[in-house]
């Protein structure tokens, strides 16, 4: 005997009425109706996956652009003294097993001027034989070099952004003024300096691209009238536990220290980018309710229908609670079908996204990301399992809410009423 066959009644039956019927018109039209539900349901299902999986593949290339040239932890003298003595901080963090790299640096803000032209500008003082430890901005450099951040030369090295911006190229002149002001006879003016451009690097991300330039450490300090380092930019393992790490620092570290990690230095963005993603679920996820909801009228009619079949069940013993089993179970079944199918094709186009919009492009002869304002030419994606396994259950939970009332009627079928006219 199949495992089929020995499968309790109401489940016999309810697979029996999920198949397609032939007998009539009216079988053939509500077996439509049931595939249309199946299929509502696939495409609710498989559109959600891929719209969060692109979602997510854009949130991933923008962090790794963001932290390809931000630290993933800074620690500051909360007394704004700076560290005198940052190696000593350097080892004091290596301590934690979790920090990767460390290297010290001073931060300000300035304008940067050519020709007539000022942009506002985030001024990063680095060691160039330390950066390397904590971001990548070295490799990034299109154009120049680096390592021409020598003390004493008063070299600069900007983003691409900025340089097409001040329209200024490799080895010609840019003023820095910082907002720091200073007495002269001429009365009270904005520290300047010239500096020699030696580099201009591309992180991907427009942000930094058009408004972080770095110079050498000691030429920072003194623009700044510093005696040390403002602090240190740390590299940890594993930068989702940056918040976590921090805290650690914070207390294992001596002295009064300010800690930050990645996410606080962005959290405006990713609020944004986590309420978008959130928006987006309730969006996608309405698709999904309207056909598990269509199934409410696809089971009434096959209530409607079986009452006859539903009448000699209830006179030969079933109880309403089964006749309630068999009209859930066939919903049940509608839904499940439905899920399986849109988790198998929204996985699918996730997986070859990378595949897929290429072609599309160009089938049509269009580009939908222009790298010219996007930055980014290709689609991304990130497909996460949990993402699946959240959306996969909430399908067919919805499916399965749908099928209660139609179920109830049919358990409320009276046997003599619905044999009446047979």
């Amino acid at each position: 005997m199949s495992i089929i066959h020995k499968l309790p009644y109401e489940w016999l039956v309810g697979l029996r009425y999920t198949r397609a019927g032939r007998r009539s018109g009216r079988n053939s039209f509500i077996s439509f109706i049931s595939l249309i539900s199946v299929a509502g349901i696939a495409l609710g299902v498989a559109a959600l996956i891929i719209v969060l999986s692109v979602m997510n593949g854009f949130q991933k290339e923008v962090t790794d652009r963001m932290l390809s040239v931000l630290a993933h932890i800074e620690v500051f003298d909360a007394s704004g003294g700076g560290m005198p003595n940052w190696q000593a901080s350097v080892r004091d963090a290596f301590k934690n097993p979790e920090v990767k790299g460390a290297a010290p640096f001073v931060e300000t803000q300035g304008m940067l001027l050519r020709d007539g032209v000022m942009r506002p500008s985030v001024i990063r003082g680095v060691l160039p034989s330390e950066e390397h430890k904590v971001s990548d901005v070295a490799s990034q450099v299109k154009l120049g070099s680096f390592e021409q951040l020598t003390p004493g030369s008063f070299n600069i090295v900007i983003g691409y952004a900025l340089a097409r911006a001040l329209n200024v190229t490799l080895g010609e002149k840019i003023t820095m003024a910082l907002a720091q002001a200073q007495t002269t006879p001429a009365g009270v003016l904005p520290r300047m300096r010239s500096f020699t451009v030696v580099g201009i690097f591309e992180a991907g991300h427009y942000e930094f691209d058009s408004a972080l330039a770095f110079v050498h450490l000691d030429d920072a300090e003194k623009m700044e009238r510093l005696e040390a380092p403002s602090g240190l930019r740390l590299r940890i393992a594993d930068m989702h536990r940056a918040p976590q790490v921090a805290a650690e620092l914070k207390k294992s570290m001596p002295g009064d220290l300010m800690v930050r990690d990645w996410s606080k230095l962005n959290a405006n963005w990713f609020a944004a980018v986590q309420t978008e993603k959130k928006m987006m679920f309730i969006i996608l996820t309405l698709i999904i309710a309207v056909a598990a909801f269509n199934l409410v009228s696809t089971l009434v009619m096959s209530v409607t229908d079986k009452q006859a079949d539903i009448a000699i069940l209830r006179t030969l013993g079933a109880s309403p609670l089964s006749i309630m089993k068999i009209f859930m179970i066939q919903g049940a079944l509608v839904g499940i079908m439905g899920t399986a199918l849109g988790v198998g094709a929204g996985v699918l186009v996730a997986l070859n996204v990378d595949v897929i919009v290429p072609f599309i492009e160009h089938l049509l002869g269009v580009q939908f990301l222009s790298k010219d304002i996007y930055l980014i030419s290709s689609v991304p994606s990130d497909l996460r399992w949990g993402d699946v396994s959240r959306i996969g259950g909430l399908a067919v939970v919805l499916a399965f809410l749908a099928t209660l009332y139609p179920s109830w009627s049919a358990s409320r079928v009276k046997p003599a009423e619905a044999l009446r006219y047979e």
